[in-house]
């Protein structure tokens, strides 16, 4: 291993068959401008896979290649060596072979961190090459094997000074130890991070913290519904809080006035942004964290559960050279999930799309976008005054909150763009109401709304525990569903398993009530008309409702009866 009288990679690549000589000379003049080693170059023209490169390594350095590193792992083996250690040198120990320790390695140039880790395997070890990929993978597990259970770090913290079980209240907690030092303790430290990692593995889109009278709940919203995690004893709460606070620079002194901050993290990899909210309660503080995994966005149209009909709809409308397309619904409905996924589709070179939001929950390349920071005055109105100067062909609101947002999105739109926005209303006909009451003319209402969109999300059926039953009568009738319809036979829900840890539901997926502001309902609109009117004429000319669409979706086997009827519980079907 590395004598410096290894065979060229070169001649190992060619004499293996697996690249030309002349694609190799190519490499080699590429170096003299890109300062990399061979074998990257080679892959990043296309020349060879990254396993023809790992066994042209092993043949020159004499190491075998592992090809299935993640089915030979030993778990035993992650807790001897610090998670910080293997992803500084991308070196895991994985399995025992005899004395010696089998590890994964992918540079067998730099073999020196080896050294260190027989001091702390405390034996011999024998590097294998390993694909990048399967040592991200056990990385990105790694802090599942090392974490301890939430139940057992509970159990083992404890404050000194503090009798076990005994309960204190936050005057005493204080004037015992200081709160700066209870919140950088390390079991304090690693509960917190146990807590939010823990919750991004489950998927967990919101971590609340809830302080009660002898201790403080855990609770994750998973798929748009709280579950209960565990609990931790009342004594730790301010700990805890305070440990919160300092990861989001909050003041950790001041206990009687809400606070909003902002954690950015690192975890398997990933950029993971939470806006921290916390607010004083009669046991303490309330915490609740919203997570936002930061990343390009990658859905389309057809992927949030469109139909066909709504998607070739949806597709000619975002096309329009000017208006307003409206998507409402309550928060955490995917309005803004919608809206990337619009943008996404006529994002175009020939295009200058400019949004304000608040947060930026996606980066889209190619697209300007401002985040809203209210505290020094850039509000949405601010920004959007100051986007319509920057000559847009296309611009999105994050949200309208007031009539200032909501005249400069018509006066926007009547002016050539073409303006995407969300509203907070129940359903699509709500929306013109609510800009009406806003302050907004119903004439301008008319003239620059195109398109409204109500949606949901329904938790979708998990594909691993999915079985067919017998459904409530009753509740058909709810959904307004034929006994006689055919696919009721085969209508199906989950029972639970490992996968989705026994809910029965994995992820989930939008159902859609599509308005086009026709010139039929724009004279309603005009004579002053109420939105069940508005709703009914919608209906007339073939709008589904959310109901309606969640029945459908129902009825395909995506979802269930209970779950239509759970986001659809405001809605009446006339």
């Amino acid at each position: 291993m590395g004598t410096g009288k290894e065979p060229k990679l070169g001649a190992i690549l060619v004499e293996q068959g697996w690249v030309h000589a002349e694609q190799v000379d190519e490499a080699l003049e590429l170096q003299k401008l890109r300062p990399k080693r061979l074998g990257e170059l080679l892959l990043d023209l296309g020349y060879i896979e990254e396993e023809h490169l790992l066994r042209a390594l092993g043949i020159q350095f004499g190491l075998e290649f592992e090809p299935n590193l993640p089915a030979q792992v030993e778990s035993s083996l992650t807790t001897k060596v610090p998670i910080s250690f293997i992803r500084e040198y991308q070196m895991v120990p994985y399995k025992r072979n005899g004395d010696a320790y089998l590890v994964a390695i992918n540079d067998p140039i730099n073999l020196l961190p080896l050294d260190d880790l027989r001091l702390l395997l405390d034996g011999p070890v024998k590097p294998m090459l390993c694909s990048k990929a399967d040592i991200q993978f056990i990385i990105d597990t790694y802090f599942e094997q090392q974490s301890e259970n939430a139940g057992e770090l509970i159990d083992n913290i404890v404050l000194s000074g503090e009798e076990e079980g005994k309960v204190h209240t936050l005057d005493h907690i204080e004037s015992e130890r200081d709160l700066l030092d209870l919140a950088n303790e390390a079991p304090i430290i690693k509960l917190i991070n146990l807590i939010i990692s823990g919750a991004v593995k489950e998927r967990s889109s919101d971590i609340h913290l809830e302080p009660f009278e002898h201790s403080v709940r855990v609770r994750y919203r998973i798929d748009g519904v709280l579950y209960e995690k565990f609990t931790v004893p009342r004594a730790q709460q301010a700990a805890l809080v305070s440990r919160v606070k300092i990861m989001a620079n909050l003041n950790i002194a001041e206990h009687r006035l809400p606070q909003d901050g902002r954690i950015k993290i690192r975890l398997s990899g990933k950029e993971i942004d939470i806006r921290v909210s916390i607010i004083p309660i009669a046991h303490g503080e309330r915490v609740v964290m919203r997570i936002l995994e930061k990343g390009n966005f990658m859905f389309s149209l057809e992927q949030l559960g469109m139909d066909e009909r709504d998607h070739k709809m949806m597709d000619r409308l975002i096309t329009s050279s000017h208006g307003i397309i409206l998507v409402t619904g309550p928060t955490g409905s995917g309005k803004s999930t919608t809206l990337y996924a619009s943008l996404a589709r006529v994002n175009s070179p020939d295009k200058n799309i400019i949004t304000v939001e608040d947060p930026i929950e996606y980066l889209i390349p190619g697209i300007g976008q401002i985040q809203v920071r209210p505290k020094i005055g850039l509000t949405f109105s601010a920004g959007l005054r100051s986007i319509l100067r920057q000559d847009p062909d296309i611009i999105l609101v994050g949200e309208i909150r007031d009539m200032e947002t909501a005249e400069m999105a018509v006066q926007a739109s009547l002016t050539g763009h073409l303006v995407f926005a969300t509203l907070h209303t129940n359903d699509s006909a709500g929306a013109i109401t609510r800009l009406i009451n806003m302050g907004i003319e119903p004439f301008l209402v008319t003239s620059s709304t195109i398109a409204i969109q109500a949606q949901r999300l329904v938790r979708r059926i998990c594909p691993s525990c999915r079985q067919v039953y017998e459904p409530d009568p009753e509740s058909l009738k709810d959904l307004g569903i034929s006994l006689d319809e055919a696919r009721l036979k085969t209508l199906s829900r989950g029972v639970g398993c490992e996968k989705c840890s026994h809910r029965g539901y994995y992820g989930r997926g939008g159902i859609f009530e599509l308005m086009v502001m026709s010139t039929r309902i724009q004279e309603l609109v005009l004579q002053g008309a109420d939105s069940n009117v508005i709703k009914r004429e919608a209906r007339r000319e073939g709008m589904r409702t959310l109901r309606e669409d969640g029945a459908e979706k129902m009825l395909r086997g995506e979802t269930t009866i209970e779950e239509i009827l759970r986001v659809t519980r405001d809605e009446v079907l006339e």
